[in-house]
């Protein structure tokens, strides 16, 4: 059975653009790994990815969004790990700092 990624985001924020971004560029860079990919909504300032039901990134935890290439790197150490992401294998610059994105510093105001 194929992996499925479930990312988890807020209606209230209006993080659906971000969410659906995010399971299109999961689909173009896994289409033969994937089994699917579920938009969840919720509330309270959630975007959190899963992969088979494993939390993989966390924007509460981390105070921050992920870059494409880190999110694509996530899952790829979970569906693929030997997949050259090319480009995308590169460092990511804000994993280190919480400070990458002045958005990724707001916080929903319905946390």
């Amino acid at each position: 059975m194929k992996p499925r990624v479930e990312i988890h985001y807020c209606t209230q924020c209006r993080w659906l653009l971000r969410a659906g971004w995010t399971a299109q560029e999961l689909l173009t860079t896994f289409s033969d790994t994937l089994g699917e990919v579920a938009l969840v909504p919720q509330k309270g300032g959630v975007f959190a990815i899963y992969v088979d039901s494993e939390l993989v990134f966390d924007r509460k935890a981390e105070g921050r969004f992920p870059e494409m290439k880190e999110v694509k790197q996530l899952v790829r150490n979970r569906v693929s790990p030997s997949m050259d992401l090319g480009h995308s294998d590169t460092p990511v610059k804000s994993r280190d700092t919480k400070t990458a994105d002045p958005v990724d510093a707001e916080a929903c105001p319905n946390e």
